[in-house]
């Protein structure tokens, strides 16, 4: 008995374009599984195995090609989110303006539900000035932020700290503390003779800021509101 012949017109397309078939992934499984059946089980395809196994580390570098263009456009898209954010808490004249932009402006562009302001020192926060500030800035007794940023580890607190957390603190972020499930903690340093500072963005989402995270980009945020907060207090 003989086997079916093919279509004239469709023989006729294959052989014009055999590529067609080849750039085709589902066609070529298929070709491959009839020439495996047709060989019968007891003859190993190599060439067969071969192309499995070219066609799996295909896959892994197209899943790795997509995992790096997608980490670079988010690179970008964070490089952009802080450089704007720092272009705006360069516009104000006025301290208690820049402390209000914090606050506002600059907390929508980087995207976080709650950025304060904590200033050591050794006056209470009875100030009405800052009263007036209280959305943004807190005053705390020396020794609070190394005590904040360290939670009972015996190591030096970092510029830059990461982590998500169960609830935000109250002395930080007052009647928000319930609902803050990740924050990022950038220590300020004013110059000689200043005690230090603490620049706290809380998030709701948890997976919005954690340890694995690079943090160059906020390191840098860092610098340059050090310098903006170093002129203000000059």
């Amino acid at each position: 008995m003989s086997s079916p012949r093919i279509d004239d017109d469709l023989r006729e397309k294959i052989m014009t374009r055999p590529d067609v078939i080849l750039e085709d992934q589902d066609l070529m499984r298929a070709l491959i599984a009839a020439n495996e059946r047709a060989m019968g089980g007891n003859i190993v395809d190599l060439r067969g195995i071969a192309m499995d196994r070219l066609e799996a580390r295909l896959d892994r570098l197209e899943d790795t090609h997509r995992s790096v263009i997608a980490a670079a456009y988010e690179n970008l898209a964070g490089t952009n989110q802080v450089h704007r954010a720092i272009l705006r808490m360069l516009d104000p004249v006025e301290f208690e303006s820049f402390l209000r932009d914090l606050g506002g402006d600059v907390a929508e562009i980087l995207r976080v539900d709650v950025i304060k302001l904590v200033l050591e020192s050794v006056q209470n926060d009875e100030d009405p000035a800052i009263k007036r500030l209280g959305s943004v800035l807190s005053v705390a007794a020396p020794g609070f932020i190394d005590a904040y940023l360290s939670t009972g580890r015996n190591a030096p607190p970092r510029q830059v700290t990461l982590r998500q957390i169960d609830t935000g603190t109250r002395e930080i972020y007052g009647d928000k503390a319930d609902w803050i499930r990740s924050e990022a903690c950038l220590k300020l340093d004013f110059g000689p003779g200043r005690l230090p500072g603490l620049l706290v963005m809380g998030a709701e989402d948890p997976h919005q800021f954690t340890p694995q995270q690079g943090t160059d980009l906020l390191t840098f945020f860092t610098g340059v509101f050090e310098r903006q907060m170093r002129r203000w207090l000059s």
